[in-house]
């Protein structure tokens, strides 16, 4: 069992390098992500790594325990009712809305292995062929290197296809090879993975129309939240759109954002003169 030293340590690591807040009742995240990685790396126990980081900690060992613990959990579509919503009111919309310029960025925060921007890409391979005049891209970022390398592959296992993924969608934008399923080119076209930390300054990733910020503020104490929707609302498009997890609220947060209910789902805009009800 790791000594409260040691899990404090690694608690404080992860709030300043990742803004990951956790306290005694994850104790258990830390022994079953970490022990691993001290065993990998020759270490007895999960303290003596500890004493390892606080002495001489390399950036690549620094780096694979922030994946470790950041690493969560993702399927395709995962609760699919915000994609619905993204499907049959928000794009519509935008395509209405930005018929001269045809431009549409999309942020998906936080992607891990990429199955939520994938979805997202798949449902605008839908409206082909109105879409292919316009500039269409997604950019997904992850403070996890590891799980961007497997984004960027693209590349699922039959069980990770099998949840939330329907099989329209699968016969028509993977290729199988054995017991793999590969995101074909014309998916894959829209995206681009890029490493971002949420405690970093993000004002150069420019302006979005829809940014995905799914279960990613759950893991956050307050003063980080924020934070990051502050800058969140920095780089969302004045008529935006921002989705968030269903367990997700802003209010008593921050009030840079309005709800607004959307068909069966909703979405958060920024709250200026043109958003009040």
């Amino acid at each position: 069992m790791v000594t409260q030293t040691a899990l404090h340590f690694f608690f404080s690591l992860l709030q300043s390098e990742s803004g990951l807040s956790l306290d005694d009742s994850k104790q258990y995240l830390i022994e079953t992500r970490l022990q691993p990685i001290a065993v990998q790396e020759g270490f007895p126990s999960i303290d003596h790594l500890a004493r390892h980081m606080k002495e001489s900690a390399s950036p690549l060992l620094r780096q694979k325990i922030i994946d470790a613990m950041t690493t969560n959990e993702t399927s395709f579509f995962r609760d699919i009712t915000p994609f619905e919503t993204m499907k049959k009111e928000v794009l519509p919309n935008i395509m209405k809305v930005k018929e001269k310029s045809r431009r549409l960025r999309i942020w998906s925060a936080g992607c891990s292995t990429g199955q939520e921007p994938y979805s997202i890409a798949m449902l605008l391979c839908d409206l082909a062929p109105s879409i292919q005049s316009w500039n269409v891209s997604i950019m997904a970022t992850d403070i996890a290197e590891k799980v961007l390398q497997r984004a960027r592959a693209g590349v699922y296992s039959q069980h990770e296809v099998q949840r939330g993924l329907p099989v329209s969608y699968l016969t028509r934008y993977f290729s199988q090879s054995g017991t793999e399923w590969e995101v074909k080119p014309e998916v894959k076209q829209f995206l681009e993975f890029r490493k971002l930390n949420f405690l970093s300054d993000f004002s150069s990733l420019g302006t979005f129309d829809v940014i995905f910020c799914r279960n990613v503020l759950i893991y956050f104490d307050i003063e980080t939240k924020k934070k990051v929707l502050e800058q969140i609302a920095r780089v969302l498009a004045p008529d935006g759109s921002l989705f968030l997890g269903g367990a997700e609220m802003l209010l008593g947060i921050t009030d840079h954002f309005l709800r607004f209910e959307m068909g069966k789902g909703s979405c958060y805009k920024k709250n200026e003169p043109s958003n009040q009800k």
